[in-house]
């Protein structure tokens, strides 16, 4: 069984032809980082205007380096929830397309389970049941996972998420874009204990949770002061950049790793997936690598290269394909954030 897998939920445009042994045959990501750089984020017009022109000439790419052709294709996924309306849009069109053309089943895919489901990719072994950690720009949220398309919530950003405001903070520190990377980077020479600076909601115990705003704003006013909005003529020295970006970095971190390790002591369940492209962050891989191990958990973490959004890891597709599953043509999107109260684990 063949599966070609589309994902344009937010400005990477990326197919993988994958087989019911879960084996990569050829995946292709083109991003965008380069047309959203100077704006300081993703702007949804720009991405899926891009998501356009890239999605046939990525599909031609990742089937010639599967060496297969379209006729070859047994099945079509696409991630149609959560994501920009306008990007989701572009990667179902070409996969109802195809569907409809080739005769062969549609497969929705929720983008959130597909970045845990990237850790069973990469474990090449069986992860479920697990707490689920997704952590990106768009999503800070922890799931009861009971099997690969099983989800519960059990908490998540009641704000801003974590790769939302590490973008604002290197914006207002003047480091640039993606804001991940830049932060890690300039942290790489700072002071994590700088500044003190606050860790949300980490006095309650039982609530999984997360907020990133005050930290955010706290930042701000470590450099520019209250009620000052302008950024443009400051020039910080380079330590105090070093020291603000390790502080917060660190301040994220913590957070990130208290919750996680609450959820696995509250739910029982002794495996901890990680996905999402803040997983790429060196400090909080070695944190969680770290303090899971202590407390005799398991951790799966995939390769930078999954982290961040990726097609193969809608390979989750395979397991709804084998069971009998599959979506109707007048299948729709669902946009928006992971972003609701949280639910009894």
């Amino acid at each position: 069984m063949l599966v070609l897998t589309l994902e344009t939920t937010c400005d990477e445009t990326a197919a993988a032809v994958v087989n019911e042994r879960l084996e990569v045959l050829g995946a292709v990501v083109a991003s965008q980082d380069h047309l959203h750089r100077r704006f300081g984020g993703v702007v949804p017009e720009v991405a899926s205007r891009a998501h356009v022109e890239r999605i046939l000439p990525v599909i031609d790419e990742t089937l010639k380096r599967a060496g297969v052709k379209l006729a070859d294709l047994n099945a079509v996924a696409v991630a149609t929830s959560p994501g920009l309306a306008g990007s989701l849009l572009v990667g179902l069109v070409a996969a109802k397309t195809l569907a409809l053309a080739l005769d062969i089943p549609l497969v929705a895919v929720d983008h959130v389970q597909a970045h845990v489901f990237a850790c069973r990719m990469a474990a090449g072994r069986e992860v479920f049941p697990c707490v689920g950690l997704v952590v990106s720009g768009g999503h800070t949220s922890l799931f009861r996972c009971r099997t690969s398309t099983d989800f519960t919530l059990l908490g998540s950003t009641i704000d801003d998420a974590a790769g939302e405001a590490f973008d604002k903070v290197a914006s207002m520190l003047g480091i640039g874009y993606p804001g991940g990377p830049k932060i890690q980077k300039a942290a790489a020479a700072g002071n994590a204990k700088a500044y003190r600076l606050p860790r949300a909601l980490l006095d309650d115990p039982t609530r999984l949770d997360f907020s990133f705003s005050g930290l955010k704003t706290a930042v701000r006013y470590q450099i520019a002061g209250p009620g000052k909005a302008d950024f443009a003529n400051l020039h910080l020295p380079e330590q105090q950049v070093a020291d603000l970006a390790a502080s917060f970095q660190e301040a994220v971190v913590d957070c990130l790793v208290a919750k996680s390790i609450l959820a696995l002591e509250q739910t029982g369940l002794t495996r901890l997936c990680v996905g999402g492209g803040v997983a790429a962050n060196a400090r909080l891989r070695e944190r969680l690598e770290q303090e899971i191990a202590e407390r005799g958990f398991e951790l799966f973490i995939p390769p930078l290269s999954l982290c961040t959004d990726n097609a193969v890891m809608g390979a989750i597709a395979v397991d709804r394909l084998l069971a009998g599953g599959s979506d109707p043509l007048d299948l729709d999107i669902t946009p928006g954030l992971v972003r609701r109260t949280a639910v009894s684990p």
